[in-house]
């Protein structure tokens, strides 16, 4: 359901590999939402938030070494729009969810509008500038 489509591929063989990663951890969230046969979800969210801080570090560092060898003109306003994603990520507060199986499924909601929304109008509008 949530993949990367073509007009989210920069071109760029790297990024489009490791967005195409991310948009499978939103897939992983989705599906985990989607899951009735696991009632607790705290450890798989807490799985994929790890995974997601983790990845996108990686992949940030990448995009923005490659921002740095194209000498991107705006690479500090692209970084500092991955630190607040990453930021986000981080201020999920995963411990208060044990056993309250509603916020657990409404922080796996708000978590995959989040990654959805952000990562289509990151490439869109903010990635596909690095091949104009």
């Amino acid at each position: 359901m949530y993949e990367i489509k073509p007009e989210y591929l920069t071109g760029i063989e790297l990024l489009d590999k490791e967005h195409t990663r991310l948009f499978e951890l939103t897939e992983e969230t989705y599906e985990a939402l989607q899951d009735v046969f696991s009632q607790d979800k705290t450890a798989k969210l807490t799985h994929l938030v790890s995974e997601l801080i983790n990845y996108t570090r990686i992949h940030f560092s990448h995009e923005e070494a490659y921002q740095q060898s194209i000498n991107y003109p705006y690479i500090a306003e692209h970084a500092a729009q991955h630190r607040q994603f990453e930021d986000s990520l981080a201020s999920l507060d995963l411990d208060e969810l044990e056993n309250d199986l509603e916020a657990q499924k409404e922080v796996i909601q708000n978590l995959l509008d989040f990654l959805i929304n952000w990562l289509v109008n990151h490439i869109l509008k903010v990635d596909m500038l690095l091949v104009q």
